[in-house]
């Protein structure tokens, strides 16, 4: 069952391809939340016969930064970067504390950080923390050589992508209240980024393109003009 607000603003809504500059303004026009939402892209791809959906990951910097909730970091690493690792805003850093925490079932954290030199041991985390995405991988930027780098950049707005097991990475590329030019400027480098990772142009790996607010309907874009 459909509310209210969603049946008022699905009236007349056109269910067909928009090009990309007319989806972006539809996507906000059939947004119906009473705060400031997000707008979300939505990328289904024909994936190559020798790529497995959860093998293609990676993480990108927008050229605009979305203004989210600041993320939640803990990182691996050695005793003697501790300290460097908190001053630089992480909430919990560490190894051996870190990982029996995480195991007694603590997971109020976004993105999980590792130094190379401690991987072999977190490895023991894999049921904790594989099933949802967060285990520190070099694919994501998520193994950090400097710790400080590492962590000022996710708190800069880095953030990760992960193809799920239909084929679809799914992304945050703006606000309600975004510029439309910055929120396109985002679209076509994610879809860049996305298909760069795998190696193949978006003309051969694009199966649809979506925009949705975070309270309204999906608007279909017209794949044809995001590249």
């Amino acid at each position: 069952m459909r509310g209210k607000k969603y049946k008022k603003m699905a009236e007349g809504f056109e269910n067909k391809l928009y090009p990309l500059d007319e989806a972006i303004k539809k996507a906000k026009d059939t947004s119906y939340s009473s705060f400031t939402g997000s707008i979300d892209l939505h990328i289904a791809m024909f994936l190559p016969k020798d790529k497995e959906a959860k093998s293609i990951k990676g993480s990108l910097s927008l050229p605009n930064t979305v203004k989210t909730e600041e993320s939640r970091i803990v990182i691996f690493c050695e005793k003697d970067q501790e300290k460097e690792a908190k001053e630089a805003g992480a909430i919990e850093a560490g190894l051996d504390d870190l990982i029996k925490k995480i195991q007694d079932g603590w997971m109020e954290f976004d993105v999980v950080l590792a130094v190379p030199s401690v991987m072999g041991q977190i490895a023991v985390l894999g049921k904790e923390l594989g099933p949802k995405g967060l285990m520190p991988n070099p694919k994501t930027g998520t193994l950090v050589e400097n710790v400080k780098a590492g962590i000022e950049e996710f708190k800069k707005g880095k953030t990760k992508f992960i193809c799920d097991d239909g084929g679809v990475v799914h992304l945050t590329v703006g606000k309600t209240d975004t510029e439309d030019e910055k929120i396109k400027a985002n679209i076509l480098y994610v879809i860049k980024s996305v298909t760069d990772t795998i190696g193949k142009t978006p003309e051969s790996l694009l199966k649809s393109v979506t925009l949705s607010p975070t309270m309204g309907t999906g608007v279909k874009v017209d794949m044809t003009t995001c590249y």
